[in-house]
């Protein structure tokens, strides 16, 4: 196992900076290193930190041996950070996040902190997508949630942080500035409301602060998101990631992100370039975050820019509907033998379900059109237990795979080498925010079927590989996705107890099934703590469309009104 020395000799682009006369934060990634540093958000987090120049911030992972947490730049231990930022991308990552309080000697309980160590108790600030659908199972941990994009919030939020420090403000005094402003969102200023029979009816704000909080992003950027931070021990080793946009147009029912992160901002090609020409020298691989949302035109000229340099491609998965000739020819000249198309809905008839907008035939299309341009193996992702899924949806999952099949055969055969099919299946899991949250998670008895149902049609396929996820861990992400405070300090038992989530839970009795269950219409949800902007009955709307199987257009924000987001 590489040591912090090790790993930062192989990094480029590391912040190295003298303590004196600095606040010193630590920005906290609760996964190990190899799978944290390919996340931009926590590497824009990094630069913007230490671009301030009276900060000092240094990166702090999940030990993957046990033991102390420290920081990778200077081995310094997560007490000894005044301030501490928590990046938190994924639901999976909340135990990671109290684990890695336990290791460090700090009190995970906000309240608890505070009481307890006093002026010396550290801040702790979450920010991250994840806190952006659903907060609340981390609310009593978190001192207060950055809600919103990190380039408008974090510069003035550091420099109140600066000021605070520098003239003994307590910390208590920020949070209160702070929860009267659009953008930030301090779990210990509001408490919940039950009905007479003790479900949740909503929030009780303290006196100035906002309700809900409004969330505050970017319109525009001169230049995309992008990897601040290289190293080869990572899952995208030395891989030059530029993000695209934020957002997406599509509206897929499923999908949080293209609701959270309304409206849909598709960056600029001039931003996307701008951003791809601060690769290190040397770096020849570029990766593209959001080409399933990005227009073909600004993806032909980046595909120019990136020909121009003799830079390869890669990406997560591309719209089956989005294959322009530049695209395609970059993909030839990049080598690529591996690409990735996500149907996600098994039949025609789910794919309306779900807003996804893909056909068979542009499916088919893409797949031979890849393996023309030299790909070997094609990826195909499909999501399983979606509301109204039947077995003759599973059906035509096995038809579709069977038809994309002898399409690329016809192209392995000429070639001599036929190209590899992988069927992923990923369990639905309902998502706040989105139409799908007030459908509930399908059980796992009813999922590890289908996939028994599937893994028996695909098997006779030759170079057909079905690989899928654990119905179980499905279930549990969407306990996460939907759970309130409550859940939170289950959580902090698991993490202190390394017990079954299922048997924690019954213990504080919580009903997992409840929790992931479905939702009424007039149901009150405490993820509504957060202000997106869109029309209350807006995803109740979608999810009724949804169960009729008719489509929503894509969103066009010059003159789209649907959801409110842009306006009346």
């Amino acid at each position: 196992m590489k040591t912090p020395a090790d790993l930062l000799a192989q990094e480029q682009g590391t912040i190295i900076k003298k303590w004196k006369d600095k606040l010193a934060i630590a920005l906290v990634f609760p996964n190990i290193y190899r799978l944290a540093m390919s996340n931009l958000g926590m590497q824009l987090v990094y630069r913007i930190a230490n671009d301030h120049p009276d900060i000092v911030c240094e990166r702090v992972f999940l030990p993957e041996s046990g033991g102390q947490p420290v920081s990778v730049e200077s081995g310094r231990v997560l007490g000894d950070f005044p301030v501490i930022l928590c990046a938190l991308s994924f639901e999976s990552d909340y135990l990671n996040l109290l684990r890695i309080f336990l290791a460090a000697g700090i009190e995970p309980l906000a309240d608890s902190r505070f009481a307890g160590q006093g002026s010396r108790s550290p801040l702790i600030i979450g920010g991250g997508v994840a806190t952006f659908i659903n907060p609340e199972p981390l609310a009593p941990f978190i001192d207060m949630f950055v809600v919103g994009d990190a380039e408008v919030l974090l510069p003035t939020l550091l420099r109140r942080l600066v000021a605070g420090s520098r003239a003994g403000q307590g910390w208590q005094d920020l949070l209160d500035q702070c929860a009267a402003r659009p953008g930030y969102y301090v779990p210990a200023r509001y408490s919940y409301v039950h009905t007479e029979a003790g479900e949740f009816a909503g929030f009780k704000a303290a006196e100035g602060a906002l309700l809900p909080v409004e969330k505050v992003v970017c319109q525009d950027l001169d230049q995309a998101g992008h990897s601040e931070l290289l190293t080869p021990n990572t899952e995208f080793a030395s891989l030059y990631l530029t993000e695209l946009g934020r957002g997406c147009s599509r509206g897929c029912r499923f999908c949080a992100a293209g609701f959270v992160y309304r409206p849909p901002r598709l960056w600029r090609s001039g931003a996307i370039i701008s951003a791809l020409q601060e690769m290190p020298a040397g770096c020849s691989r570029v990766g593209l975050l959001g080409m399933e949302m990005a227009h073909g035109d600004d993806l032909a000229a980046v595909a120019g820019f990136l020909e121009g340099v003799q830079c390869s491609l890669s990406f997560s998965s591309l719209r089956a509907d989005a294959l322009g000739e530049e695209l395609v020819s970059l993909l030839q000249k990049s080598g690529l033998k591996t690409a990735a198309i996500a149907p996600d809905g098994a039949s025609e008839r789910l794919r309306a379900v779900i807003n996804k907008g893909l056909s068979q035939q542009d499916i088919i299309r893409a797949a031979r059109t890849l393996v023309e341009a030299g790909i070997n193996n094609l990826k195909l992702y499909f999501m399983i237990g979606l509301p109204t899924e039947e077995d003759a949806d599973l059906a035509e999952l096995v038809d579709l795979v069977r038809r994309v099949k002898e399409e690329i055969d016809q192209v392995g055969r000429a070639r001599g080498r036929l190209a590899t099919i992988s069927v992923s299946l990923n369990s639905f899991v309902p998502k706040a925010w989105t139409p799908f949250q007030y459908a509930g998670f399908a059980g796992v008895p009813e999922l590890k079927r289908r996939i028994k149902f599937l893994s028996r049609e695909l098997k006779g396929f030759a170079n057909v590989k079905l690989k899928a996820d654990k119905p179980d861990n499905a279930f549990y992400q969407a306990v996460l996705a939907k759970g309130d405070r409550r859940l939170g300090y289950a959580l902090l038992d698991m993490a202190r107890s390394g017990r079954n989530w299922r048997q924690v839970l019954k213990d504080h009795g919580l009903d997992p099934l409840a929790i992931a269950g479905p939702r009424r219409q007039d149901g009150k949800f405490c993820w509504q703590i957060i202000d997106h902007a869109m029309n209350s009955d807006y995803l109740w709307q979608e999810y009724v469309k949804a169960l009729s199987g008719k489509t929503t257009q894509p969103c066009d924000t010059s003159q789209c009104r649907r959801c409110g987001v842009c306006g009346d």
